[in-house]
This record gives C-alpha cells, sequence and structure tokens, in this order.
C-alpha cells in the first residue's frame, strides 16, 4: 500500500563490546572500537563499499553535511576520536566510538522498516563473526543509556504530516503514540515546533519487546497516521479547495521565483508545495521534493556551490537549489 505521508524509514542497533568500559569517550576506548570494528567487517569480508571516515580528518563542513544527511549523530561529529564506517549511497552507517561503542543505522525510502532492520542486521552478523558483544540472558543487549538495554534497536519513521498538524491533532498524536511505547515529536525544530510539518515516529521501549514487535508497532502507526492523513487531504479538497490551492500555489510561486530563501521559510513552503504534489495538483511528484529538506541546509549548500557562503549568499544559494530541484522534476 502506498503511504506517502512517510519520507524514510530509519532502524539503529546499539551495540557494546562486552570487555571494554561502557564510556566511549575514556581515553583509548573510541580508538579500540574503530580499529576492532573495522577489521572485524574487513574479516568478515562484508567490508566491500565502506568507507572510513575518522572524524580527526574530516572538515568541518564535511562533518555538518554527514549530520544533515542523518548518517552520523551531532555526537560523533563533535568527537575527534570516533569514526564512521560508511556506505553513503546506500545509506548504512557504522557510527563508533558515540554514546555507546556501535551504533549500526541504515535509511531506506518510504514505509520500509523491514528493509531498513534487515541492512543492520547483515553488518551486526558480519561482525558478529569476530568480536564479542555485551549480552545478558535476562536483560538483553547492554547499552551505555539503560532505556536502549533490551534489543538495543531504535525504530523510526520520518513523516510530513501537514493536515494533521494544520488541525492541531499533533498532541493527541504524541498521546496516543505514548500508550504504545511511542514517541511523536517535530524531527527540525525545537520543542514542540515542527518545521516543514515533519515529524518523527519512533519506539521509546526497547526492554521486553522482540525487533519484530518494535517493528510492527512503530508500522502500524505510521500506516495509522498515513490513513488519517488522506483522509484529511481528502477533505480539504472537497471542503476547502480554493483555500487549499490559494497556500500551494502561493508556495509553488515564491519557491519558484524568489531570490533569497531562508530555511525556515523554506520548510513552511516546502510543506505547503509537496502537499500539493500529493494531491496533484502542481507537476511534479512527491518524491522528487522529498531530498529537499536535506539539500538545502547549509553544509550541504556549500559543498554543492563548492566554495564558503554565509548569510545572505547562503540564502541566495538555497534558493537557486529549489529552483533547480524543481525545474529537474516537472513534469
Amino acid at each position: 500500500m502506498n503511504h506517502p505521508a512517510v519520507l524514510s524509514s530509519r532502524v539503529r542497533l546499539a551495540r557494546n563490546y562486552e570487555d571494554l568500559p561502557f564510556d566511549a569517550h575514556r581515553p583509548g576506548v573510541a580508538e579500540t572500537c574503530v580499529s576492532r570494528t573495522a577489521n572485524a567487517l574487513a574479516l568478515s569480508g562484508e567490508d566491500r563499499g565502506f568507507a572510513l571516515l575518522t572524524m580527526a580528518s574530516l572538515g568541518e563542513d564535511r562533518r555538518d553535511a554527514l549530520v544533515e544527511s542523518r548518517m552520523i549523530s551531532r555526537e560523533l561529529a563533535a568527537s575527534p576520536d570516533s569514526a564512521v564506517l560508511l556506505q553513503e549511497d546506500d545509506r548504512l552507517s557504522v557510527m563508533m566510538g558515540e554514546e555507546d561503542h556501535l551504533r549500526i543505522q541504515a535509511i531506506t525510502d518510504g514505509l520500509s522498516l523491514d528493509e531498513a532492520a534487515a541492512r543492520c542486521f547483515a553488518v551486526e552478523d558480519a561482525l558478529s563473526r569476530h568480536v564479542r558483544f555485551a549480552f545478558d540472558d535476562q536483560l538483553g543487549y547492554l547499552t551505555a543509556c539503560p532505556t536502549d538495554t533490551g534489543t538495543g534497536m531504535r525504530a523510526s519513521l520520518l513523516m510530513h504530516l501537514p493536515m494533521l498538524a494544520h488541525h492541531k491533532q499533533m498532541g493527541s498524536v504524541s498521546s496516543i503514540a505514548a500508550k504504545v511505547g511511542l514517541n511523536a515529536r517535530g524531527y527540525y525544530g525545537e520543542g514542540n515546533e515542527a518545521l516543514g510539518d515533519i515529524y518523527q515516529i519512533s519506539n521509546q521501549i526497547t526492554l521486553g519487546r522482540t525487533e519484530a514487535e518494535v517493528i510492527a508497532t512503530v508500522t502500524a502507526l505510521g500506516e495509522q497516521l498515513s490513513e488519517t492523513e488522506a483522509e484529511l487531504r481528502r477533505n480539504a479538497l472537497a471542503e476547502r479547495r480554493t483555500a487549499t490551492e490559494d497556500k500551494i500555489f502561493r508556495a509553488w510561486g515564491i519557491l519558484m521565483n524568489a531570490r533569497l530563501l531562508p530555511l525556515k521559510e523554506f520548510y513552511s513552503l516546502w510543506s505547503a508545495l509537496r502537499l500539493g504534489a500529493v494531491l496533484g495538483l502542481v507537476p511534479v511528484s512527491p518524491e522528487s521534493l522529498d531530498s529537499l529538506p536535506v539539500e538545502v541546509q547549509d553544509a550541504h549548500l556549500r559543498a554543492y556551490n563548492e566554495k564558503p557562503l554565509t548569510g545572505e549568499d547562503l540564502d541566495a544559494a538555497r534558493a537557486a537549489r529549489v529552483q533547480s530541484v524543481i525545474r529537474a522534476a516537472k513534469r
């Protein structure tokens, strides 16, 4: 079943070596994690396509771009002794020396948590042939943070929910999510703010549930929210078509003609435009717009333009990049 509200799926496994202190910031621990993991993956023969990137060797913009793409965490980027094994095109990464010794992560398009999990477990299985992870028969995998103990799995969906947000239903969504051990929060923005009406749905509980149960619970809520969002979209066209079209076409006009585009304004306009794409009101597909929230962030724009950008120059580059992507996507 098609779920246009779901932008992407992500699965992350937290793992720790049984013989190392559960403190990757202790001198020597991160370096040991990096060398041991890289060697184990090479011995398994599953290291093809992975690049080993140490944080100390990367420039600030490169680290920031990886954070913007969600390939590494801000905590990893800030630790010079840490590193990542990365298959960037496949959005598969093994972070080494963050809060846990290892965080194995995969991101896939749409509602596809099973696929993301399979990629993570393939890497874990390859490593497990040559290393031993901290595991307790009763508790499961042991982690630096007790809330991750058990499966050590975090499964999340990134969702675009403009109609639920417009109808101020996200508070109720958060309450429903909490009752089944999940979180629903704005992915971009702080506190209750959700720039671009983009929300992350993820599990809070890793202890006492199997990996399959975690994936099933997150998937079920994702499907429920997708169906509710779709119903609200249909109602908007049936009951408030002119107002809905006006918001979408205004966003189209500004995005296609702006010379300066601050990031916060972009998110608001992008949300309206993507809604229009889902409704078939603009000549682009929703999927063609899904990469924009990452591509127009600061480090990505500097990399794309191959020069330093700040202030007004950055806003100008953002406007130009948005227009280039939309023009290329027009049907």
